[in-house]
């Protein structure tokens, strides 16, 4: 049980948002649409990885935002040796981004969390996504309306797990890093980050990861209840 908590700050994607879904259906719908003659499960799961190996490396300031979106996408097709260009891979990627906000499916039982959270608790969102795209994908998910603070990389200057996203996030939500607490997906982004700063954390174990000693784990957000 989690004890003194006023505010909760939820991580976006893989946690209440189901990115893994919306982008499988945001990629079928943007590869059919400009004819690439692809096999679309076999696609995502060569990017996929990719994917998730590209934002590490955004999230160390290695690789800026257009390179990002261009280049996990040039190394998919190249893993599937399909022949694209340069132009259409841009188009893609700008598809990619127009459409994926737009579909809404949840990670099972967010929205009874929320419902069940939002009477007590002060509720936000800190979130390494674009800035352009986070905002769209809460309101056609329809869950924006719960949330206090929704910070985003963009607007702090720096990605989690940097200390300033999160201590932004305490001073817009004016409460103290004792009594907040994070809830997120990643290990090293929302749980580390969180406590370096000595935030409380509760770790949805999403991806299936190894169990640790961070903190306490969940692998289904109903198990939020039992916390809180």
């Amino acid at each position: 049980m989690f004890k003194g908590i006023s505010d909760i700050f939820f991580d976006l994607d893989h946690t209440l948002w189901d990115f893994e879904k919306n982008s499988a259906l945001t990629f079928h719908k943007i590869l059919v649409e400009n004819e690439i003659e692809v096999d679309v499960p076999a696609f995502l799961e060569v990017y996929r990885p990719i994917n998730l190996s590209y934002w590490k490396v955004y999230r160390e300031n290695r690789i800026g935002k257009e390179d990002l979106r261009y280049r996990r996408l040039k190394e998919t097709f190249d893993a599937l040796d399909y022949e694209i260009s340069d132009k259409m891979i841009d188009t893609l990627s700008e598809s990619y981004i127009s459409y994926l906000s737009t579909f809404g499916n949840l990670i099972p039982h967010a929205r009874t969390v929320l419902e069940y959270l939002a009477p007590n608790y002060n509720l936000h969102i800190i979130t390494n996504g674009f800035q352009e795209t986070q905002k769209s994908k809460m309101v056609n998910s329809n869950i924006e309306h719960f949330f206090n603070e929704i910070i985003d990389s963009e607007t702090a200057g720096v990605k989690k797990p940097h200390p300033h996203i999160f201590e932004l996030a305490l001073d817009r939500a004016r409460t103290s890093a004792k009594m907040a607490l994070m809830i997120g997906d990643n290990l090293e982004a929302d749980i580390k980050g969180a406590q370096a700063i000595g935030m409380h954390t509760l770790h949805f174990n999403f991806h299936q990861e190894p169990e640790h000693q961070l903190c306490r784990i969940i692998n289904n957000l109903d198990e939020i209840k039992s916390f809180l």
